[in-house]
């Protein structure tokens, strides 16, 4: 609003939540109407997304070590939540090139969101955990590489929305380049997409949460 005294000072929120939080809600909120009626509450829920990211972040970073170069596994090595994630990964970098060529900012956002929120940090990262306590070291491997491979394509498809953040992370990954500003942006690649990988997942996810909630159901 024009209006003195009713306006937003984005200083304010950036105090309260950062600046990378500040950002990342606008986006969200930056939708197809003309008009935005502005929700802190956004920015809130935005500022729970970047601490989710930073805290699993330094679990990737904790699970890693000296010899993890974040080159992805060769083909035959993959397991199914290997594939799954890259699958979903790029037709995440798919989707987000996308709305941001038609300045859909909320949908690119949304698609991040979702992506990392979910897809990553819900299911595959708990599923590495697992391979993580391998007593295989070709398993813990792979598992590690994968892990740092999809965070650092991650960080660079989220640095124009989230920049502080994912710069500070970028930077005690393996990655080239002096700073992820200068980092190539992803694009999406046709080979990776495994649509066997993701059916059978998706009935993985499925029979979880529904053993989740007759658990919880019968206490």
């Amino acid at each position: 609003s024009k209006s003195k005294g009713n306006g937003v000072d984005p200083i304010d929120l950036i105090d309260r939540y950062g600046a990378d939080a500040t950002r990342f809600s606008l986006m969200q909120q930056a939708g197809k109407n003309q008009d935005i009626r502005y929700s802190e509450k956004r920015t809130d829920v935005a500022g729970n997304f970047c601490n989710k990211l930073w805290n699993a972040s330094r679990f990737v970073l904790m699970s890693l070590d000296e010899a993890t170069t974040g080159t992805l596994p060769p083909q035959e090595q993959r397991t199914l939540p290997d594939r799954w994630i890259l699958s979903r990964l790029n037709q995440t970098v798919e989707a987000v090139n996308s709305t941001l060529a038609t300045y859909d900012m909320d949908d690119a956002t949304r698609s991040l969101y979702q992506f990392f929120w979910n897809d990553f940090c819900d299911w595959y990262v708990e599923m590495a955990k697992v391979r993580l306590r391998s007593d295989d070291p070709q398993d813990k491997e792979n598992a590690q590489n994968t892990l740092a491979y999809v965070l650092e394509t991650t960080l660079r498809l989220m640095h124009p929305i989230i920049p502080f953040i994912t710069e500070e992370i970028w930077q005690a990954l393996p990655h080239d380049g002096a700073t992820i500003c200068l980092a190539p942006y992803p694009q999406s690649q046709a080979h990776r997409k495994d649509v066997e990988a993701e059916y059978t997942m998706a009935y993985i996810i499925e029979a979880t949460q529904a053993l989740r909630n007759l658990r919880n159901e019968a206490g």
